[in-house]
């Protein structure tokens, strides 16, 4: 489908191994072919690009690909496949009344995602898979062909465990008989952790403390993701969550990811530096709000994503409506090549989306 390199060539290479020069000519080319295919067989996003007069066959940049605002698949069905061909719809987290996005995936690109995913957290801990807690409940994922956006990390993240515990019941209460029995199985063992940013603030941290246990979690290493509003509202930042996580289970080991459900699989993890990095399968770029020109590195701008992954819907360059500022690209002290970047905050007026903030906000 796709000149030079084919997607399949893509997830067979390193997620942090490509320089600028090669990266940009690969996924200019990649996601020029996309775009393509996504105006052929997908009737809005043709009518979009035709009513913003866009060439599709003139792209010499990744930042001409046309984008579009992530907030369009809350109110529209925008799939590139016949609905018969799709396996698994995805739907974004969302406060009580909110729209959710919808995101229809065929089986090539879900097993795309899924592929590309392994990749970025196998970079982390190694090829091999380790036993895992899942910070959270398994009524989550009871639905298997439709999944919100925290089920689809469980699952996605799942993969890389060889033998999985939940750390709550389905009532979300801290399972510590579970836990206790995992770990004594396991012992010495390293230990991969996943879940949701206030999800493990509000139902293990603020448990353990209140029960006393203190499972013993130095050995692990954890990735978590999901936004942090409803966190820094309550003023724990990114700093204290990790200080209170080592006092209540000794982790030192944690990686935050910003990534979302429009582009799953494309997720951009944070290094031992602190900044959230850009495999080769995606890109960040960062607009100007007056005019949506590309910022400079350095300058705050609204957050772009850009992935190739998403083959059966036209989501692969999307204005997100997070802001953001990329610092700098191949040159991040953590020696992984690719952009580095931090996420600053949500556009004034944005909804609440993040899978931990929409939860803390039906909680309240």
């Amino acid at each position: 489908m796709f000149t030079n390199y084919s997607l399949s060539d893509i997830l067979n290479i390193p997620p942090y191994s490509l320089g600028r020069d090669e990266k940009h000519s690969i996924l200019t080319s990649i996601l020029s072919e996309l775009t393509c295919h996504h105006y052929e067989r997908c009737v809005p996003y043709r009518r979009i690009l035709k009513t913003l007069s866009v060439d599709i066959k003139d792209f010499s940049n990744i930042s001409d690909i046309p984008f579009l605002p992530v907030r369009l698949f809350k109110n529209n069905d925008l799939l590139s496949i016949n609905k018969s061909e799709v396996v698994k719809t995805m739907t974004s987290s969302g406060t009580t009344g909110q729209e959710v996005s919808k995101i229809y995936l065929d089986k090539e690109t879900a097993i795309n995602q899924q592929k590309a995913l392994v990749k970025i957290v196998s970079s982390f801990v190694g090829p091999k898979r380790f036993p895992m807690v899942i910070l959270d409940s398994s009524a989550v994922i009871k639905d298997r062909n439709m999944f919100s956006a925290r089920g689809a990390g469980i699952l996605g993240f799942s993969i890389l465990g060889s033998e999985k515990v939940y750390a709550l019941n389905e009532n979300m209460q801290l399972d510590v008989q579970a836990i206790a029995e995992f770990l004594e199985k396991h012992k010495d063992k390293r230990i991969l952790l996943f879940g949701f940013t206030y999800m493990i603030w509000q139902h293990f941290y603020l448990e353990l403390v209140k029960t006393g246990y203190k499972p013993d979690f130095s050995k692990g290493i954890l990735f978590h993701g999901g936004g942090w509003k409803k966190l820094l509202n309550e003023a724990v930042s990114p700093k204290i969550f990790r200080q209170k996580l080592y006092e209540a289970c000794g982790l030192t080991e944690i990686h935050d990811y910003y990534g979302m459900v429009e582009q799953t699989g494309s997720i951009y993890v944070e290094c031992e530096q602190g900044f959230l990095h850009a495999p080769v399968f995606s890109d960040i770029l960062t607009r100007r709000p007056m005019d949506f020109t590309p910022a400079e590195y350095g300058e705050k701008g609204i957050v772009e994503v850009l992935s190739i992954l998403p083959g059966s819907y036209p989501g692969h360059a999307l204005l997100t409506e997070d802001e953001g500022v990329i610092f700098g690209e191949d040159d991040c002290p953590c020696r992984r090549l690719g952009k580095y970047f931090k996420i600053t905050g949500r556009l004034k007026n944005a909804e609440i989306r993040g899978c931990s903030d929409t939860y803390g906000t039906k909680l309240t």
